[in-house]
């Protein structure tokens, strides 16, 4: 007989759950579902850190990842890069407590925003193999680096730290050397060599040295020698907010009137701006933010996204640029025999600005066999898995190729010796999951980058076009010589002029569009003009 539970017996089963042990039993809610992609993980986080900090500290790129192998499933992956540093009081918390960093509440584009990514790494080092994490950190202004080992105590939350001392510095100048032991697999395709290549061409200004547990040694040089510029700090804007938030932001307000609130707390608003949600929301302008009842904050809410007021910032952004994007492409695929990269203009979502940049290879050493290549970025980091659930997909999918020139079955993907680079960025990017593999197949996305492509696409064609007519010139060219002998006894027979100087002039001409062809090849149909839209094409709205 089973007996029954008194809600006091059931209140007192009832217990806080702490977000490291719930990511202790939903690793692969952080993309730790398999070995090779855990390994990955590993080296990912670890270098998206290092490139944060480089960037915001000014400093060109310089990281190496070396990956040793301990037995047949289990590594130790060591990053080190020649960043600022980390203060020692910080070092705990960045590797050793979920939920902590300095992005999240930071409306701009950056790698990362939920302090999850090192911190997870950490977690599943400890899981899978019960071993510390050792960091060595140091600033310019120690002389010796900062020496921490710490687990994660998962019941709280709270790095454990194993052990913390001074030691004369591994690193030259400054920067982070971190170090894990997990179990995973190496493979190089979907793996780190995968992983560091995309990352080299979506951050063309960093150098990065990758030793494989067989010793081999891979360089990733720079493209080049400037960083890009710092994507600045934006305001929420009025049509990306929703009523939690603005009931938050109305609660914590310094500003003391409702319409300072509005043109102080928000982007794109000003005195008038403020004025005219004000009286549209039926309003007091001089009424207390934080004393707004329901009904009000939902007429304020209303007010505000009808509102016409201008789109929000785009300094908030930092773009690869087409010309990097394309120096990029033909550094990590130099055999490639065309290149090119374009980059939209700035569209807003729910009042997020973002831009799509796409590049396209052709040729070369790509199979002309096999189906295209497909390359997805979001905020200059690779995404290596769940590719059906992306957006990207969904706008590749949308794309009759044949009208540029690639053989395509139906609705499947095209076939072509072809790479394709897409890349998001956004002040938010919408990931689908906590392990930000896909983006969020919304339509304004989707049309973004369907037309970013089909800009690509058409000086694809073009160059495709420019080949095959270069290629119908040099066979009429070659019957033309094949058959001059054969032509030039013919006129000698009908004009009775010597045949040997009606040869040589027959020749002259065949030099001459040799060179004609040569300087044609030279001066380019490389795609550089835009060819008018192809039949079915969208246009963009500003078009």
């Amino acid at each position: 007989m089973i007996m029954a539970k008194t809600a006091e017996e059931l209140a007192a089963l009832q217990k806080e759950i702490s977000i490291s042990e719930f990511f202790e039993k939903n690793k692969h809610l952080l993309g730790f579902d398999n070995p090779t992609k855990a390994l990955m993980m590993a080296v990912k986080e670890a270098v998206d850190n290092s490139l944060d900090a480089c960037e915001e500290a000014g400093i060109l790129p310089e990281i190496s990842v070396k990956l040793k192998s301990v037995s047949e499933d289990r590594f130790i992956v060591t990053v080190h890069d020649n960043g600022p540093g980390i203060v020692k009081e910080q070092v705990p918390k960045i590797f050793g407590k979920l939920l902590y960093g300095s992005k999240f509440h930071r409306l701009r584009q950056s790698r990362g925003q939920q302090g999850i990514g090192i911190s997870a790494v950490v977690l599943y080092s400890q899981l899978t193999t019960g071993k510390p994490t050792r960091i060595w950190a140091k600033t310019n202004t120690q002389k010796k680096a900062t020496y921490v080992e710490l687990v994660i105590d998962t019941l709280k939350n709270e790095p454990k730290i194993v052990k913390d001392e001074e030691v004369e510095s591994p690193i030259k100048d400054s920067g982070v050397i971190v170090s894990i032991e997990l179990t995973g697999r190496y493979r190089k395709v979907q793996g780190i060599d995968d992983y560091l290549k995309q990352t080299s061409i979506a951050n063309p200004y960093a150098r990065i040295t990758f030793t494989a547990s067989d010793g081999v040694k891979t360089i990733f040089p720079r493209s080049v020698n400037e960083l890009p510029k710092q994507p600045k700090e934006m305001l929420p804007h009025p049509y990306g907010i929703e009523f939690g938030i603005l009931l938050r932001m109305l609660a914590s307000s310094k500003s003391r009137t409702l319409a300072t609130f509005i043109a102080n707390d928000f982007s794109s608003t000003g005195a008038q701006s403020a004025k005219d949600i004000c009286v549209a929301a039926k309003l007091d302008t001089q009424k207390i933010p934080s004393s707004l009842m329901r009904e009000e904050i939902d007429a304020l809410l209303s007010a505000m996204q009808r509102a016409k007021i201008q789109r929000p910032p785009l300094d908030c952004l930092s773009p690869i640029g087409g010309k990097e994007l394309e120096k990029s492409m033909k550094k990590e695929y130099p055999s490639s025999e065309f290149a090119i990269a374009v980059t939209r203009e700035p569209s807003v979502y729910r009042g997020n600005p973002f831009q799509i940049e796409v590049g396209i290879a052709y040729g070369g050493d790509l199979k002309s066999d096999e189906q295209m290549t497909i390359l997805r970025f979001a905020n200059r980091v690779p995404l290596m898995y769940q590719a059906g659930a992306c957006a990207t997909m969904e706008a590749i999918k949308e794309i009759e190729w044949k009208r540029y020139g690639l053989q395509q079955s139906g609705n499947n993907m095209p076939v072509g010796p072809v790479i394709l680079v897409i890349h998001m960025a956004s002040a938010w990017v919408p990931f689908v999951s906590e392990s930000k593999e896909a983006i969020a197949p919304y339509p304004d996305i989707i049309k973004e980058m369907k037309l970013s492509i089909q800009d690509a696409g058409r000086q694809l064609s073009r160059y495709l076009s420019g080949k095959r007519r270069t290629g119908d010139q040099q066979r009429r060219l070659q019957i033309f010589e094949r058959y001059s002998v054969e032509m030039a006894t013919a006129l000698h027979v009908l004009t009775g002029k010597d045949e040997k100087d009606i040869l040589k002039k027959l020749k002259e001409i065949i030099e001459n569009r040799n060179r004609l062809k040569e300087a044609s090849q030279k001066a380019g149909d490389t795609g550089e003009e835009v060819a008018p839209l192809a039949v079915g094409e969208e246009k963009g709205e500003e078009e």
